[in-house]
């Protein structure tokens, strides 16, 4: 069994938001609390409802023709806080989602090996 740390070895920026998040025809609103290209922490309303392993979908709007969208997986819940591992982002939302991550990071060669490993799975389309 994997650790938080061992699960966080990549690139995470911190960045609080509001967020809209879909579980099938569901929507509600949460906070992101962090974000990557492997995934997102969100803090969702009491009663969410959600399950591990569940499909989600999140939006982060970043601008008024500007958002990130991200296809998830929920990979854990503790209370609140519901990690979501990233299964698929369009050409758009990785852009902005490279550019948002890249302005915090220290290692920019790093944000370059994930880039190419998400590319190389299938989980950004154009």
């Amino acid at each position: 069994m994997s650790s938080s740390k061992d699960r966080r070895q990549f690139l995470r920026s911190v960045f609080h938001a509001p967020v809209r998040l879909r579980r099938g025809e569901m929507e509600s609103q949460g906070l992101l609390h962090d974000v990557s290209l492997r995934g997102a922490l969100v803090e969702v309303p009491p009663g969410w409802g959600g399950r591990v392993g569940e499909p989600c979908s999140l939006q982060l709007a970043l601008a008024a023709d500007a958002a990130i969208r991200m296809e998830a997986t929920v990979a854990h819940i503790e209370g609140r806080h519901v990690g979501l591992h990233c299964e698929r982002l369009d050409l758009d939302s990785m852009t902005h989602l490279r550019q948002l991550v890249e302005h915090n990071a220290d290692d920019p060669a790093l944000l370059e090996r994930e880039l190419a490993t998400l590319v190389a799975q299938g989980r950004a389309t154009a």
